[in-house]
């Protein structure tokens, strides 16, 4: 992994109005079999209410250790899916947000919030991505295409083409959101160092990168 890039502001991140897009790639057999046919750097797309990314959302697995066992979640970085992979890489995106759209983002996640056992990930749709060939199903999302769907819905108009149709590379490269970090997850500067070592995530960062 190549040394972390960190955006000069980032410690100003947590603007009023902004809203954030966490790309990750945690390395797992799943991940690769996508990078391999995207080639993207990033596989798996997030969504942040802040920068610290105390409140993260996306559509993944409920468990760490099934991948099969996926839908609607709030991820939690310290204790969650991803602090069992501790050699993730990231990029975390910005886009200014209207207080209006800021306010519509909340709702959207609200109303996934409230019936989430309703949702399922989609992999029907991610194979329609893959065709090039948008699939889409009222109660099942993959992650890209949940946080591409909920910024529309909350007035962004980031593409004119389906959410079905957006990866996360999409937004790495888009022209209206701001990179203020990418590096290792675990070496962001915005993470809580207590919750991190409360996790015992510093040492087992430590074991994954001796071993790999």
């Amino acid at each position: 992994m190549p040394a972390a890039r960190i955006h000069s502001h980032v410690h100003e991140a947590s603007r009023e109005h902004s809203i954030y897009v966490l790309l990750t790639d945690t390395g797992t057999l799943f991940t690769k079999l996508i990078k391999g046919f995207t080639g993207a750097p990033y596989n798996h797309a997030s969504i942040a209410l802040d920068a610290g990314l105390n409140e993260l959302y996306s559509f993944g697995r409920k468990t760490a250790n099934n991948p099969l066992f996926a839908g609607f979640v709030r991820e939690d970085v310290y204790t969650g899916t991803f602090a069992h992979y501790p050699a993730t890489s990231c990029a975390l995106l910005r886009l200014e947000a209207t207080p209006e759209q800021r306010q519509a983002v909340k709702e959207v996640i609200s109303r996934f919030q409230q019936s989430s056992e309703n949702y399922h990930y989609h992999l029907l749709g991610l194979l329609g991505f893959l065709l090039k060939r948008p699939i889409e199903s009222d109660h099942a999302y993959f992650c890209s295409q949940f946080v591409a769907d909920t910024l529309r819905q909350s007035g962004f108009e980031l593409w004119d083409r389906s959410p079905a149709l957006i990866s996360p590379d999409d937004f790495l490269r888009h022209g209206s959101v701001e990179i203020l970090y990418e590096g290792d997850l675990y070496d962001y500067p915005l993470l809580d160092e207590f919750r991190l070592r409360q996790a015992n995530i510093y040492q087992t960062r430590t074991v994954a990168r001796y071993v790999s």
